[in-house]
C-alpha cells in the first residue's frame, strides 16, 4: 500500500492532484433533489430563468441536473476540477476564476454558491463574495447560497463513504469534522482517503480542510449590506439556505 506525496499548498489535496477521483468521492447522481429543490427556489422568485452562474463550482455535480433547465457558466478557482466538470457537463461554459474577484462583465438571472463557500473563513471574505454575486445578477435576479451549516447548526462529527467507478478504481474516505477553538469564525474537516487503482494496487492520502463558520444573523446581515433582499429557508437536509433578491428597477 502506498503513501500520497505532500498536500497542494492550500491543503486541498481533493481539489488538485486527487481531482479525477473527485465523482468517487461525492457522485454526480446524488444532487438530484438537491438540484430540483434549487430550481424551485429560483422559480418561485425569477421570471424569466434562464441563465445562471455558479460560483466554485467544483466537479460540476449540481449542474450536471441543472443544465437541463438553465443555460449555466460554470467558475472554479482550481483548473483541474474545471477540465473534470467538462467531461460532465460539455455545453457548459467553463471559467477559472475567484468568488471573491471575479467580474465578467455580464448578468445573469441567477447566481449560485453551493458548499465552495465554506472556504470563506472570514466575514470580509464572505462578503466580497456576496458582492461578486450580486454584480453578476441582473435587476430583480436572485442568489442562492448554500453552506453546509451555520454557527446555530454546527456539530462535531464523523462520516464516511465513497464509491467505486466503472473504470475499476474505488475510493472509501473518513471525515473528522471538529472545531478546535469555538471562538474564532473557522472549523476543520480532516480527511482520510483510501484509494484503489484498477490494477488493485490501493494508496492513502489525509487532506485538512479549514472552513469558515458564521452565525445566521451575520449571513443575513452581509446580504443586506451588499444590497440584497435577503430570506433564508431550511431545506430538507435541516441546512440553511440563503437566497438574495436583486431589487428590480
Amino acid at each position: 500500500m502506498g503513501e500520497l506525496d505532500h498536500a497542494a499548498d492550500d491543503g486541498l489535496r481533493m481539489y488538485h492532484e486527487l481531482a479525477d477521483w473527485f465523482h468517487l468521492l461525492t457522485a454526480p447522481e446524488d444532487y438530484a433533489d438537491e438540484a430540483a429543490f434549487i430550481l424551485g427556489l429560483l422559480r418561485e422568485r425569477v421570471s424569466p430563468l434562464g441563465t445562471l452562474l455558479e460560483l466554485g463550482s467544483g466537479g460540476g455535480n449540481t449542474a450536471s441536473h441543472l443544465q437541463r433547465d438553465l443555460r449555466l457558466t460554470l467558475t472554479d478557482v482550481a483548473p483541474r476540477m474545471l477540465a473534470l466538470s467538462r467531461t460532465l457537463n460539455p455545453g457548459c461554459e467553463h471559467l477559472e476564476g475567484d468568488m471573491r474577484t471575479l467580474r465578467l462583465g455580464r448578468t445573469f438571472d441567477a447566481v449560485l454558491i453551493h458548499d465552495a463557500v465554506m472556504y470563506l473563513t472570514t466575514t470580509d471574505d464572505l462578503r466580497t463574495a456576496l458582492e461578486t454575486a450580486y454584480v453578476h445578477l441582473r435587476s430583480g435576479g436572485a442568489t442562492v447560497i448554500m453552506p453546509d451549516c451555520v454557527r446555530e447548526t454546527f456539530e462535531p462529527h464523523t462520516d464516511h463513504g465513497g464509491h467505486d467507478g466503472a473504470d475499476g478504481r474505488g475510493m472509501r474516505y473518513l471525515e473528522w469534522t471538529s472545531d478546535p477553538d469555538p471562538s474564532d469564525s473557522t472549523f476543520v474537516t480532516d480527511f482520510a482517503y483510501l484509494l484503489r487503482e484498477a490494477d488493485g494496487a490501493t494508496r492513502v492520502g489525509y487532506d485538512r480542510h479549514v472552513e469558515g463558520l458564521f452565525a445566521r444573523d451575520e449571513w443575513l446581515d452581509l446580504l443586506t449590506a451588499v444590497g440584497f433582499e435577503p430570506d433564508v429557508v431550511v431545506d430538507e437536509w435541516k441546512r440553511d439556505v440563503f437566497i438574495g433578491v436583486r431589487p428590480a428597477i
